[in-house]
């Protein structure tokens, strides 16, 4: 699974969790909030909506909030893939023959304790980042070695998270969009909490 390190599911979280695996494996399919609030006894979908957030800022699903059955399970890391060789951009080049290597990114992910999130707007159109793709995450140890230019997940206590380029100039924190639509945040380093830096988009067609 890819998971964060040292932060392990609440009660509520893990019992919600686990049903949801229960029901895709046995449906193939995910369900629909209204079925997640019966299966946990509950009135109101304020609860369910608050797990889910959870479980995806933790790395266990993904999830498009206010879409209908959006909501993926992310416990399979890929061992491996072949490398069939090289592809042109430009002109032709010869096609693969023989499958001597494999690209595999499950130690990666697994060294580097990356978490996944499900990319929610258009604000990261220019960076090749839409609406809908899963973006993988590299937790921040040191918000002092982020480098001008990094894409990052930021958190503003009491505004949300967000997902932007990184700059820093003066005293002042800059959290700059890939689309001219939006304007720069503009933060003191006191009010923005880095939560990862990008390391890779996944996007399913």
């Amino acid at each position: 699974m890819i998971n964060p390190a040292d932060q392990d599911l609440t009660d509520a979280q893990n019992e919600l969790y686990a049903w949801i695996k229960e029901y895709m494996k046995e449906f193939q399919h995910s369900p629909s909030i209204r079925q997640m609030m019966q299966a946990m006894g509950l009135k109101s979908p304020a609860p369910i909506q608050s797990r889910l957030k959870h479980l995806q800022e933790k790395g266990y699903i993904s999830w498009q909030e206010g879409k209908a059955r959006t909501l993926k399970i992310i416990d399979e890391i890929i061992d491996g893939i072949p490398i069939m060789g090289s592809i042109a951009a430009g002109g032709l080049i010869e096609t693969f023959s023989d499958i001597n290597e494999k690209f595999d990114i499950s130690d990666v992910l697994r060294k580097k304790e990356v978490f996944a999130l499900t990319v929610n707007g258009d604000s990261m159109i220019d960076a090749c980042i839409a609406d809908g793709d899963m973006v993988l995450m590299e937790p921040i140890r040191d918000s002092h070695s982020l480098r001008n230019g990094t894409i990052v997940s930021a958190m503003v206590p009491g505004l949300g998270t967000t997902l932007k380029y990184f700059f820093k100039r003066g005293n002042k924190i800059f959290l700059e969009a890939a689309n001219e639509s939006y304007d720069p945040i503009e933060l003191d380093l006191n009010e923005v909490v880095f939560q990862g830096k990008l390391l890779a988009v996944w996007r399913k067609i």
